[in-house]
């Protein structure tokens, strides 16, 4: 049992169901003060959802950083008797892994703290900075966790140079594909008002779903924008709507549609929301008196074209298995969103992710130590590429 491994187990032992790290930050804080890591906690949230951080650096501050990134809470485990064992007791079978967490992402922490470990032992004066920014809020609302570290980082004016989150990004194999971007988020909640009323008595009511129909239309037929090389177009898509008492015989007095953005760089969150009030004006829908409607960024799109990280990446993947590693901005949110606000230069990178926040959650011992080494050889090629700066 490789020590990547063993780490791994280790983490997936503890049931960090968020907001709950169950000790897991403290066990990888342990092994980086070990290294000469100055490491803080950092909680943030209430009492009943208190969400645990961890910021460790290595060095001054003064040189390029790279930044570790990633988190120890997982999703619920659904239904235990559906697994086919305890899912926070890591479980071998075929060559696999299993434990929820395995993918997303204990695998991948443990593979960056056993990189690192190597990388200070064969070079005990690095040439760059190393830090790891680890939460316990990544799987929930997203409110108390690395947005909190990032803003603290930003008050600090703490160098960050290039990050790497955890996040399971690959498809078959370990390092077939790399995320270097991420569409923003957008939702919105629409609220269009009518007058309840008999279902036989029309005349005297007014049908918010009838009102509202023509203009949800052309919302889902609507080209928001094309994308580019890196981004899909954007995208609209509803995802509940409500209205209606329950009765067959009474028109209701409002309809609620709950949507959701996925956006480009080639949009803004300002000019979407502007598109969608001039259809809705279009339709004779007007704010205030016609409808209510509410909009939460969950994140706005980040982008790292090729350049220092991803090349240094690239290069690590390829030498580790000869892969040609794809580059993606597909799939959803992560907290790199938050951390491209403080991070020039910010791509994901983990293990295959057929399984994440599934039932039977499993990692391919075989993809684990690779994942090591590729983030282990990033380092070197990190480093050789600061020094031939200086």
């Amino acid at each position: 049992m490789t020590d990547t491994l063993r780490l791994t187990e280790q983490l997936i032992a503890r049931a960090s169901v968020t907001p709950r790290d169950e000790g897991c930050q403290s066990v990888i804080a342990q092994r980086l003060q070990a290294l000469g890591f100055r490491c803080e906690t950092i909680e943030s949230g209430p009492d009943d959802f208190r969400v645990t951080n961890l910021w460790a650096r290595l060095g001054t501050g003064q040189r390029p950083t790279l930044v570790f990134a990633g988190h120890t809470d997982v999703v619920p485990t659904g239904p235990t008797t559906a697994w086919s064992s305890d899912p926070f007791a890591p479980t071998h079978r075929d060559g696999k892994l299993y434990g929820r967490g395995a993918s997303d992402m204990k695998a991948s922490l443990a593979a960056m703290v056993v990189a690192c470990e190597e990388f200070v032992a064969a070079n005990p004066q690095p040439g760059i900075d190393i830090a790891f920014l680890l939460t316990s809020d990544e799987e929930g609302p997203a409110l108390d966790g690395t947005v909190v570290v990032c803003e603290r980082l930003k008050q600090r004016a703490e160098r960050l140079d290039w990050c790497i989150v955890g996040e399971p990004t690959s498809v078959e194999r370990t390092g077939d594909m790399i995320k270097n971007g991420r569409r923003g988020t957008m939702s919105g909640k629409l609220t269009v008002k009518g007058i309840q009323g008999h279902i036989a008595y029309p005349h005297l009511a007014k049908n918010p779903i009838h009102l509202a129909a023509p203009a949800l239309a052309e919302l889902a037929a609507t080209h928001w924008d094309a994308g580019n090389a890196f981004f899909p177009p954007t995208s609209w898509q509803i995802s509940n709507i409500h209205g209606g008492t329950g009765a067959s015989n009474v028109i209701p007095g409002t309809v609620v549609i709950d949507f959701n953005f996925r956006f480009s760089t080639e949009s803004t969150p300002e000019g979407l929301q502007a598109r969608v009030a001039d259809i809705l004006a279009r339709h004779g829908l007007q704010p205030g008196g016609g409808y209510d409607l509410g909009w939460t960024l969950g994140g706005r799109p980040f982008l790292t074209p090729p350049g220092a990280l991803v090349e240094a990446v690239r290069a690590a993947i390829h030498a580790e298995t000869g892969i040609t590693t794809e580059l993606s901005t597909t799939g959803g949110t992560s907290d790199g969103r938050f951390i491209a606000q403080v991070c020039p230069q910010v791509i994901e990178l983990g293990p295959p992710n057929a399984t994440i926040h599934q039932i039977d959650e499993h990692v391919a011992v075989a993809d684990i130590e690779p994942l090591k080494n590729i983030y282990r050889r990033t380092l070197d090629n990190l480093s050789r590429l600061a020094a031939s700066a200086n």
